[in-house]
């Protein structure tokens, strides 16, 4: 094979790639959703993977106060055609990108077709430029959040032991699964008080979804309550980083290879995320 054909082959590789998609959610806030997503992010990255977070946690940029950054654009910005995706793509020091959130997300059903059409021709672009892009949501269930949750490939939902939590958790989990049967959901317990009593809380977690939703979910594991990871968000730094051997940091390694294992032999959803975000967006169906 030349040379010239070598590089037309590995175009036409790179061009049909796209992102795995990964929406985080929670049922309600205060879970520490945004910090998994950020620490689960950069253990990713540490497996020579390239993440892009797109923050959809409408109006508190807390990507930004995790990292302790202040930029200047959001991705409301894209959505609303002010600026290309690409732009709003901010380069983090951790091997991750992310995409800060905005108000403006409110409205994004209300957005118009042509800026819509925009926004989803700037994604396919992305999409083609990572190997994992995580969406980290709003607590609860919205009208936008639910279209980027229906469109992911799999879907990750923090809890904590609390009993409100739990609730919470749970119909979230039930209105996916009402709306996508087949969803990929996987769960995470954070800040368990300890392995045993965390261990009992997500097994009967999974038995109450197993017995009563026509679906199910698959535990990813817990992450101990743990004071290096308040210590953390104080510095504003990633707790994987500040303290690698604290014992959230290595429950997060943990979850990474949990995950790493039960998502190596499994294929997609039928339809790419493109394909799904074009029907929600672009011809704006429920």
């Amino acid at each position: 094979m030349s040379y010239d054909q070598a590089e037309k082959l590995r175009s036409q590789l790179a061009s049909h790639r796209t992102a795995k998609t990964i929406a985080i959610c929670s049922g309600k806030g205060g879970v520490g959703k945004s910090n998994f997503t950020l620490n689960f992010a950069i253990k990713l990255a540490s497996q020579n993977n390239r993440i892009l977070i797109f923050d959809l946690d409408v109006g508190m940029g807390n990507i930004d106060l995790l990292l302790g950054m202040q930029t200047k654009h959001s991705i409301a910005d894209a959505l609303n055609n002010r600026i290309s995706i690409e732009e709003a793509i901010v380069k983090s020091n951790y091997g991750v990108d992310y995409i800060p959130g905005g108000s403006g997300l409110r409205d994004i059903l209300e957005i118009d077709q042509h800026n819509k059409k925009i926004f989803s021709q700037g994604l396919a672009s992305v999409l083609r430029e990572y190997d994992f892009v995580l969406f980290d949501m709003g607590a609860g269930v919205t009208e936008t959040a639910l279209f980027f949750i229906l469109a992911a490939d799999e879907c990750f939902v923090i809890t904590t032991p609390e009993p409100t939590s739990i609730t919470d958790a749970y119909g979230m989990v039930k209105h996916i699964l009402v709306n996508q049967v087949n969803m990929p959901i996987y769960t995470i317990l954070n800040r368990s008080r300890n392995n045993s009593d965390g261990k009992t809380v997500l097994n009967n977690f999974h038995k109450v979804i197993h017995r009563f939703l026509d679906g199910g979910a698959q535990a990813l594991g817990l992450i101990p309550e743990d004071a290096n990871v308040v210590k953390a968000v104080m510095h504003q730094e990633p707790y994987t980083i500040l303290y690698p051997k604290t014992k959230a940091s290595k429950a997060m390694e943990l979850i990474l290879q949990s995950y790493v294992q039960q998502t190596s032999n499994r294929s997609r959803k039928s339809g790419s995320f493109l394909e799904r975000i074009k029907y929600f967006i672009v011809e704006n169906r429920p």
